[in-house]
C-alpha cells in the first residue's frame, strides 16, 4: 500500500516535516483519495438526473451568534433520492459548514475539510483563524472546478463565531462559487435552488437581535417559503417526522438543535402556516 512498508507500518512521508495541509499532504502521497480526482471522462457532463443533488440551507447571525439549517431532501430530476439527508455540519468546535450541490462529492469534501482543520491544529499546536478556515475551504472548492463544469458542483456555506473579533466573539456567514470565489456575507444568506425563496423570508424576518428561538422559527419559516415554491426542497414531514437540521453556533461551541425541539419548532411553523399560508409579515 502506499504511504506504508511491507509490514504495514507508516513509511517516512509520515514523519518529514512539511505542510500543515491535509490536503496538500494527501495530494503529494494519494492523490485516488481525494474527492476532487475526476470521476468522467474529459469532455463528459453528467446528466442531471444520475446523481442525488442537495437543497436548500441558510444561515443568519442573532444575538448570541449565529445559525445554519437544512431542508432534508435530495432529488435526481425529478425524483425524490432521499427524505433525510443530513446538510449540516459541524467543521470543528467553533465552525460548521452545510452544502448544496452533488450530495457524494459534498460529504466527501466536507469530510476531507473536518480532518484539514484537525491536521493543522495538530501540527500548528493552534487552530486556524475563521477567515483562514474560509480560505483553505475555497481552495478546496477550486479544486473541484473540473468536476463542476462537468456538472457535478458542489456550493458550500460556512458559519463560525469568532472569538478573536475586534469588539468580542460574533457569528460570521461565508458563501462561495463553483470556482472557490468567496463572499463574506451580513445577517444572512443562502444557497441551493430554493434560496431566491428562503432569502426573501429571512429579508422580512431578519433582525440582529433575535434570540435563539427567534432566529430558528425565521429559519424555518425561509426554508417553508423554499419548499413552497422549489420542488427540490422538502418542508417539515409531519407524517414522518423528518425535519430540518438547525444547529447554532456561540461562544461555548456548536450545538444541533434537539429532535424534540426541532420537531416543537417545525409544528409551530405549520400551525402559523395553517392561519396565515403566505408566512408572517415583517416586524415593523
Amino acid at each position: 500500500m502506499p504511504g506504508y512498508d511491507s509490514a504495514g507500518l507508516p513509511n517516512e512521508a509520515f514523519f518529514t516535516p512539511g505542510t500543515s495541509s491535509f490536503t496538500e499532504f494527501l495530494a503529494a502521497h494519494r492523490p485516488r483519495l481525494l474527492p476532487t480526482a475526476p470521476p468522467l471522462p474529459s469532455g463528459v457532463r453528467a446528466a442531471p438526473d444520475r446523481f442525488p443533488h442537495g437543497t436548500t440551507v441558510l444561515a443568519l447571525t442573532y444575538r448570541d451568534g449565529v445559525l445554519i439549517a437544512g431542508d432534508r431532501r435530495a432529488t435526481m430530476g425529478n425524483l425524490i433520492a432521499q427524505r433525510d439527508l443530513e446538510k449540516v455540519h459541524p467543521a470543528d468546535d467553533h465552525t460548521a459548514v452545510a452544502f448544496a450541490g452533488t450530495v457524494g462529492l459534498a460529504l466527501d469534501m466536507v469530510r476531507l475539510y473536518q480532518v484539514e482543520l484537525t491536521h493543522f491544529e495538530k501540527v500548528e499546536g493552534i487552530p486556524m483563524t475563521l477567515g483562514a478556515k474560509a480560505t483553505r475551504l475555497a481552495a478546496m472548492i477550486r479544486q473541484n472546478l473540473a468536476q463542476a463544469m462537468q456538472g457535478l458542483a458542489v456550493v458550500p456555506l460556512l458559519v463560525g463565531y469568532d472569538l478573536t473579533a475586534p469588539g468580542g466573539g460574533h457569528g460570521r456567514i461565508f458563501s462561495f462559487d463553483a470556482a472557490g470565489g468567496l463572499y463574506e456575507k451580513r445577517h444572512f444568506h443562502a444557497e441551493g435552488s430554493g434560496s431566491p425563496y428562503a432569502r426573501g423570508a429571512l429579508k422580512k424576518l431578519y433582525r440582529p437581535d433575535l434570540t435563539r428561538r427567534e432566529a430558528a422559527l425565521a429559519a424555518l419559516q425561509a426554508l417553508y417559503d423554499a419548499a413552497d415554491d422549489d420542488s427540490a426542497t422538502g418542508g417539515p414531514d409531519l407524517n414522518r417526522r423528518i425535519f430540518p437540521v438547525v444547529s447554532v453556533i456561540t461562544a461555548d461551541g456548536f450545538e444541533r438543535l434537539p429532535e424534540p425541539e426541532t420537531e416543537e419548532l417545525s409544528r409551530e411553523t405549520v400551525r402559523q402556516r395553517t392561519e396565515r399560508p403566505d408566512g408572517p409579515r415583517a416586524t415593523p
